[in-house]
């Protein structure tokens, strides 16, 4: 089969990775991809918000599979408009992945089926916002309501940090558009967690668990980013959670699906929030996590092409998806500066030289006019590998995080410690 991925990130590479090892898959295509990407397949210019250039390319390429990876195609309808043209797609509905492209719209839906979240207010102007900061206590929360790659979520200790961060998403726009709307929530003390299911609407199955390190320095501290690096499975995981997880949240997630009557067909990933036995939902992401993707699917031992034509095609209790035993970490190298200002363009060197066993998957790269690959993002490239236990695994990817050179190269030195 010829399978189309789009997007040009480290989750994007990671999912083409994994088609890669299935025995069905004749070509692998990608809009943009990545020099990753590009050494397992045939990378395509273009933009991943341009649902007509993609539609065109899946008729005249003969592409019989689509697997969408961003947010911003899925908001957009993509898998809409390429059910409608017979191209089957992994990825949800437009009126799904609102679930994800609006934090009220997220937010209403949790309340209406009994989804426990934290408390919140929706606010349209900045006066409006200043004045509903009185209903809550400190720290509490900022959300922009649009999507945001990830930087829309700010936490705020004081009165004084949350008309600033008012001020910068409402007024100042720093965020654009995805700032026009805000939600205020209440904070919720206890360790993030990721969940990630396979869900074709009618059956739902969670994937093995993931942590991730979403600040940028140690210690859990600095601005939020879209991630700096996870382990799978979670070491902070209760074991005995895994059932409070099916009955207070899955369950009346598929029963929400259906009562509003979603057509969702994809990857949901559920941002956690764990204090005991209390268990609340963060957010709905309604696409594979990034950078979890990268350590869940290389545990993965299932066919992933099998699982998604049958999540396509709702038929996914028919696929006993099957995990390796071994633990997977992944760890984010970043430019300096990253999630603020940094600079693109600088030459990464020493890729080739690390162990065999250590897998790169690449997410903010390109090549330069004499085809090197060069740093072209926040996140640059994902340090992966897989392992009996959680020190062998740090071992191996903080030994290549210092192999692999780039001019202002960053990375956490406590992924999967903290």
């Amino acid at each position: 089969m010829k399978v189309l991925v789009i997007g040009g990130g480290g989750r994007e590479h990671a999912i083409a990775y994994a088609l890669s090892k299935s025995k069905r898959v004749s070509e692998i295509h990608a809009i943009p991809g990545n020099p990753g990407i590009a050494q397992i397949g045939t990378c395509h210019p273009g933009s991943v918000t341009d649902i007509e250039a993609i539609k065109q390319f899946v008729k005249e390429n003969h592409i019989d599979f689509t697997v969408i990876g961003p947010e911003d195609p899925l908001c957009l309808g993509m898998a809409d408009e390429l059910t409608a043209i017979g191209c089957p797609v992994f990825g949800p509905q437009k009126k799904a992945a609102q679930l994800e492209g609006s934090k009220a719209f997220s937010k209403e839906f949790m309340m209406r089926h009994h989804i426990p979240t934290a408390a919140y207010k929706e606010v349209n102007s900045y006066d409006e916002a200043v004045l509903a900061l009185d209903e809550f206590s400190y720290p509490v929360v900022v959300k922009a309501d649009g999507l945001a790659a990830g930087k829309g979520v700010v936490i705020c200790e004081n009165h004084e940090e949350a008309i600033q961060a008012l001020k910068d998403i409402m007024e100042t726009k720093t965020l654009g558009e995805a700032g026009s709307k805000v939600v205020i929530e209440e904070f919720l003390k206890g360790f993030e967690c990721s969940l990630l299911c396979f869900t074709d609407g009618e059956t739902i199955v969670p994937m093995v668990s993931a942590k991730d390190h979403k600040q940028v320095f140690d210690g859990n501290k600095g601005p939020n980013t879209g991630g700096m690096g996870t382990f799978s499975p979670n070491p902070f995981l209760p074991k005995e959670i895994e059932e409070t997880f099916q009955e207070k949240i899955l369950d009346p997630f598929m029963k929400g699906l259906k009562a509003d009557q979603m057509d969702y067909r994809g990857v949901v990933f559920i941002g956690l929030m764990i204090d005991g036995q209390d268990v609340k939902v963060l957010e709905f992401n309604v696409r594979f996590g990034d950078p979890e993707t990268q350590s869940i699917l290389l545990r993965l031992e299932t066919d992933i092409l099998d699982i998604f034509e049958a999540v396509s095609k709702r038929k996914l209790n028919t696929v006993n998806i099957q995990w390796k035993k071994e633990s997977a970490g992944c760890l984010v190298l970043a430019s300096g500066g990253y999630p603020g200002s940094y600079e693109k363009g600088k030459l990464i060197e020493h890729l080739d030289e690390v162990a065999e066993d250590i897998i790169i998957f690449h997410a903010g790269t390109a090549f330069d006019d004499q085809h090197h690959v060069v740093t072209n993002g926040g996140r640059v490239l994902n340090i992966c590998a897989l392992g009996s236990s959680l020190e062998e695994i740090r071992e191996k990817i903080y030994a290549a995080a210092k192999v692999i050179d780039f001019d202002g190269k960053y990375y956490r030195n406590d992924i999967g410690l903290i």
